[in-house]
């Protein structure tokens, strides 16, 4: 692996949700996964399809605990770091920073999943719209924010997705050069970029090239398993194994967190200006290649 121009950390990152100096204290091992997305692009889908590969397909795997968010403000790094580093089995672990603001280990696989935009943001809306006064504590109020606080959502969503796109990401961080940096590193030999769209056509067929990816053989005693755990109606009835603290941030508990997990909502709401000038900044930012396989997965 030697022979390719590695990842080279260049910054920090920090907001009401984030602190990428986690990843400076962080001590890799050679066989750990790394699942990464900007946000509400299935990265708890994916994190339940690592835990029922690594675990025959367990019902029981609560990868809330398993998988922490590792540059989550909360909890404080002097707490996530030393339960990550006491878990004995393969480690897997969630980021949403872009790959500049991570340290990149040669030896980790890296999961990159892709959504369009104009997705994300209707699943974020519900996530935010939902969010209760403990999500807002936590969240603001911990020690350590760097820069504003977030408050609660415009009720229009109309204006919400505007005000998001005009903002680059706004409120949660910049949308297009984090799709942009884990794209230029996508043939890297440790790296496997997935689409959201490609889970939801394929499911079965993305979870064996995820194994084959991670090198991890699948019994074939325990495939129909894997295949009912990862399940959306399956993730949404037992949503507390899969969502931080069981869902206690959020009104209408764990549930919320899992939502509907479909693509086209913006459809009914968006005006052809509207999208337009979303089509138009994925091109400007991220090249026709990036922004054909953002839209919808092809490659």
């Amino acid at each position: 692996m030697s022979d390719h121009n590695w990842p080279q950390k260049s910054r920090e990152m920090h907001n009401h949700h984030v602190d990428s100096t986690i990843w400076n204290d962080f001590q890799f091992r050679d066989d750990d996964i790394v699942v990464a997305t900007y946000g509400k692009s299935g990265t708890t889908w994916m994190q339940q399809i690592i835990g029922q590969l690594l675990f025959d397909g367990t019902a029981d795997v609560e990868i809330a605990e398993m998988s922490p968010w590792l540059d989550l403000r909360v909890p404080p790094k002097e707490v996530k770091l030393p339960a990550v580093e006491a878990q004995e089995h393969r480690r897997f672990l969630k980021t949403h920073l872009p790959v500049d603001a991570l340290v990149f280990s040669p030896k980790a696989k890296y999961l990159y999943i892709g959504r369009d935009g104009r997705d994300v943001v209707w699943s974020f809306y519900n996530h935010h719209l939902n969010a209760n006064a403990m999500w807002y504590e936590v969240l603001n109020d911990t020690p350590g924010r760097v820069g504003p606080p977030i408050e609660p959502p415009r009720e229009d969503i109309r204006e919400y997705f505007l005000e998001w796109l005009e903002r680059d990401g706004f409120p949660l961080w910049p949308f297009w050069e984090n799709i942009r940096s884990w794209w230029e590193v996508r043939d890297l030999p440790n790296v496997e970029m997935i689409h959201f769209s490609e889970m939801k056509a394929d499911m079965p067929g993305q979870i064996q090239r995820i194994a084959d990816f991670l090198e991890i053989p699948i019994r074939p005693e325990s495939w129909d398993k894997i295949l009912l755990h990862c399940s959306f109606d399956y993730m949404k009835e037992h949503a507390t194994k899969s969502t931080p603290l069981g869902g206690a941030f959020w009104d209408g508990g764990a549930q919320v967190f899992v939502n509907k997990g479909v693509n086209g909502r913006w459809t009914e709401i968006l005006t052809p200006d509207d999208v337009a000038a979303y089509e138009s900044r994925a091109l400007s930012e991220l090249g026709e290649d990036c922004a054909k396989w953002l839209e919808t997965g092809a490659r």
